[in-house]
């Protein structure tokens, strides 16, 4: 129904305007009585066999829901309710940011694409933790940045007030220096720089009483000697893992019309070289670390190509805006 009826009809109207008005309409029906449970047993597939165990965390099931879909924490019961096994929540500053000028959201319908350039738009980590506080057993991803006008050499104040703050509430942290649409972000992913970032949020981790897992997101339009430096930075640091990928600046091969718009591509046109980036690491490494699969996500072929190229867990975002709630269930009917 998704695809042939609610697809067309959404596709109509502007994407960043259709997402706030479903974040509305799936926030007053789930306070309908009996609507969250009914969701819950048309999507979620419950199975022994889909639970994977990384990081010292359990997941119910290996196919989660990205960053930048639900920012502010504002959706995540009710997105879980989809059968996600488990929801990455941000990319959050410290200061609330309204991100670039609009219009910053497009479709690209024929390369079944998203490019965005939001630029971290969130009401800040305090908003987000009074949201996480009301959390009643989802299992939560924190993606951590920085604020636009904070200088690089400032940036690692920023990761480590969103660190600080959000730790009581996550189960685990995401370090977001990969973004294209906040500008200088990407030179975080210089070997100096981001072994120092990494290596201060870990001496931070150590402390608590009981650490949480910290990993790393990383763009596909690294080379292979940067993903290399990734290699050595993880393995010597001591983080948890790897997200791969975030989106891309690559436009080769596109047919749409917004093709020529700045921001970062996701979809379908991410999809290969995502799974190059998963492979490379897996390989390379040994298998030194897990690896989250992102990037280009439209089947449940698409979700065990990622699996088998060595991620041990999978995010949807733009395969879950074109495909519809039902991607997740297919994935892992066809994963069980």
């Amino acid at each position: 129904m998704y695809r042939f009826l609610l697809k067309p009809l959404l596709f109509l109207f502007d994407p960043e305007w259709v997402h706030h008005t479903v974040f509305s309409f799936l926030k007053g029906i789930n306070k309908i009585p009996g609507m969250g449970a009914l969701i819950r047993s048309l999507y979620q597939v419950k199975d022994k066999r889909l639970e994977r165990k990384l990081f010292g965390l359990t997941f119910p099931n290996p196919v989660g829901l990205a960053a930048g879909f639900d920012k502010d924490a504002k959706l995540y019961h009710e997105l879980s309710n989809f059968g996600f096994g488990f929801i990455e929540i941000g990319t959050l500053t410290p200061k609330p940011q309204p991100g670039n000028p609009k219009k910053r959201l497009f479709r690209l319908p024929q390369d079944q694409g998203l490019i965005n350039r939001l630029g971290f738009n969130n009401q800040g980590v305090a908003a987000a933790v009074e949201r996480l506080k009301k959390n009643k057993g989802v299992l939560i991803g924190g993606n951590i940045g920085k604020n636009k006008l904070t200088a690089n050499e400032e940036a690692v104040s920023d990761y480590v007030k969103c660190f600080e703050a959000l730790f009581p509430y996550v189960d685990y942290f995401v370090v977001n220096v990969s973004s294209p649409n906040t500008p200088n972000l990407r030179a975080l992913q210089d070997k100096a720089p981001l072994k120092h970032l990494l290596q201060t949020l870990k001496d931070l981790n150590i402390k608590k009483p009981t650490p949480k897992p910290i990993l790393l997101k990383i763009a596909p339009d690294l080379t292979e000697e940067q993903l290399m430096d990734i290699i050595d930075i993880i393995t010597s640091v001591k983080i948890d893992g790897v997200i791969a990928t975030n989106t891309t600046l690559s436009r080769e091969g596109l047919q749409s019309l917004h093709k020529i718009e700045m921001g970062g591509l996701s979809g379908k046109p991410v999809a290969d070289r995502s799974t190059e980036v998963i492979r490379f690491l897996h390989d390379k490494s040994n298998n030194a670390f897990p690896i989250i699969g992102v990037g280009g996500i439209h089947s449940p072929n698409d979700a065990l190509e990622k699996l088998e190229a060595g991620a041990s867990l999978v995010q949807l975002y733009t395969g879950f805006v074109y495909e519809g709630p039902s991607l997740v269930k297919r994935i892992l009917k066809a994963l069980v």
